[in-house]
């Protein structure tokens, strides 16, 4: 093979490969945006960052206040919002169940986990409390590029349906966000999940 070839042939892979990477993100974005948004039984809602005062940040407020109108429409029962010890030194998990509770939820509804690390995590999480309470049914709340991953782990969790819906808040980074959850997919579609 000469050299022409060799390289029209690396080009064309090339290509080939970021046209799959255009649509794979493509993709991840329409399917966060457009919920997916029914009765469930329990609502999970992500962490993210909490300031070093302790007030969540405008992308978690958003998280919070998408999954308020939710409750508030009458589509969850219980909400799990889940987090851990951020660097900043709050736990996510109790910022965001105070912020819930100071936006009207009754404090029985809000559970605390402090065990959400990661969205594997989180969602291993809610699973068993879902399992441990018989229900079937769960609502995540994220950003619109996380939507797809996160269903995907309560899914592999065992959680039979899943509902989604995204915050109303965008950011520049976001346009390296959605890209880089093309790896997370793949990563969260191999590993092993206990479903016990």
């Amino acid at each position: 093979m000469n050299k022409f070839r060799i390289r029209k042939l690396l080009f064309l892979s090339g290509l080939s490969a970021l046209a799959l990477i255009i649509v794979s993100i493509l993709a991840i974005v329409w399917d966060g945006l457009n919920d997916h948004v029914d009765h469930a039984d329990v609502c999970l809602v992500l962490e993210n960052t909490v300031h070093p005062d302790g007030t969540p940040s405008d992308r978690l407020v958003a998280r919070l206040d998408r999954a308020v109108e939710l409750y508030e429409k009458g589509l969850y029962k219980y909400v799990i919002v889940s987090g851990a010890l951020g660097k900043e030194g709050h736990d996510e998990a109790v910022v965001m169940q105070s912020y819930m509770i100071s936006r009207g939820l009754p404090p029985e509804r809000v559970i605390a986990d402090s065990l959400g690390y990661t969205t594997y995590d989180s969602a291993a999480n809610t699973m068993a409390f879902m399992r441990d309470h018989d229900l079937e049914k769960a609502l995540v709340v994220t950003q619109y590029f996380h939507i797809p991953r996160a269903r995907l782990a309560l899914k592999k969790f065992g959680v039979k349906q899943v509902f989604t819906a995204h915050a109303y808040h965008f950011e520049w980074r976001d346009l390296y966000s959605a890209p880089r959850e093309i790896l997370g997919i793949a990563k969260y579609t191999f590993r092993s999940y206990d479903t016990q």
